[in-house]
């Protein structure tokens, strides 16, 4: 084990014991100067095109920096028209492709799966997520999403929704969904393992320490991050530093925070992308269910630039008073967003 990493876990851990856990708030000279020394950590990136790539973490894979949510594709009306949807993005160089075994009970996958037909599955990197923390269920999601993604393998499988304390010790236990995990990236079925989740960056810290426990590196880590994140039960200050310590991909999510954020009017959705794009995310993933929001997303890519402090600074102390309470991020206060708290029965 490295131990050196380890430790560097337990800091961080030890950390939110003294003021940086559960509702705290940075005054804003803090978290913009935490900000801004975490801009400087950016993974390497290149355009190709008009579309921006990045390196995943340590792996040798290069990643579109915009990643399609597969979320929204299940919930358009229009099978064809959500087909239609994922093509094209990926005909406009999104080459990111987000889902979950249990998105709109599996039609995301199934819709994704479909448009992957005709040779787009060779022009992306994909992604889904399982549910399950038994080894019995993981492996039935396993198969179920790569039969529904009409695929031999995945790119990058994640656990979803570590959201309780006690899903690490689920996942990493005798005949646990990591041992499911492990034994299908030996099958050739998963390329890369990760892990999401959404509610408080001290669940985020027991994963990865776990993981560390039993010697184990994930290749990516998944957290909301946006402009409000800065301020409140920050997965930003306390999460994405031991993860670039790992040497692991940071996957941003909740850029919007579904709709909340953006209904705070306090930010617009060029400057909340390019808040994000600008820290060190090899990925930046939003839910795209129509054209419009397409289009919104690629002009993102096409006029970003890095925020500089001052950039930073003024939409932090914008957001600041809004994000106090979490009240704009309610997949931190709430179970609004949670899955598998209303269907308990996905974990096995």
């Amino acid at each position: 084990m490295d131990i050196s990493r380890r430790g560097f876990i337990k800091g961080a851990s030890s950390a939110l014991a003294f003021g940086l856990g559960t509702g705290s708030i940075l005054p804003l000279a803090a978290a913009t100067e935490e900000t801004s020394k975490l801009m400087s950590s950016q993974p390497e990136e290149r355009r190709r095109g008009e579309m921006i790539f990045r390196r995943l973490g340590k792996t040798e894979e290069w990643v579109s920096v915009i990643g399609l949510g597969g979320y929204h594709i299940g919930k358009q009306a229009d099978e064809n028209e959500s087909i239609q949807l994922i093509r094209s993005a990926i005909d406009r160089g999104i080459s990111f492709m987000d889902n979950c075994w249990d998105y709109n009970g599996g039609e995301s996958e199934v819709r994704m799966g479909k448009a992957l037909r005709d040779g787009y599955r060779e022009k992306v990197f994909l992604m889904t997520k399982i549910d399950g923390r038994t080894k019995a269920a993981a492996n039935q999601q396993i198969d179920d999403s790569l039969r529904r993604l009409q695929t031999d393998h995945i790119d990058l499988l994640q656990h979803h929704e570590i959201i309780r304390i006690n899903d690490p010790d689920r996942i990493f236990a005798e005949g646990g969904a990591q041992e499911a995990v492990l034994a299908a990236r030996k099958a050739g079925k998963i390329r890369h393992i990760g892990f999401t989740g959404h509610k408080d960056p001290s669940m985020h810290l027991r994963m990865l320490q776990m993981a560390s426990d039993h010697g184990f590196h994930f290749d990516t880590v998944q957290m909301p991050l946006n402009v409000m994140d800065a301020h409140f039960r920050s997965f930003q200050h306390q999460v994405v530093p031991v993860v670039l310590k790992e040497r692991a991909g940071v996957l941003g999510m909740k850029t919007f925070g579904d709709h909340f954020i953006l209904s705070s009017k306090t930010v617009n959705p060029m400057e909340a992308l390019h808040y994000s794009m600008s820290l060190p995310t090899s990925v930046v993933i939003t839910g795209i269910d129509k054209p419009e929001i397409l289009e919104q997303a690629l002009e993102a890519v096409r006029t970003y630039k890095k925020l500089d402090e001052a950039a930073v600074g003024a939409l932090l102390a914008r957001t600041q008073t809004a994000a106090a309470d979490g009240q704009f991020e309610l997949y931190k206060i709430s179970n609004h967003f949670d899955g598998t708290v209303h269907n308990p029965v996905w974990l096995g």
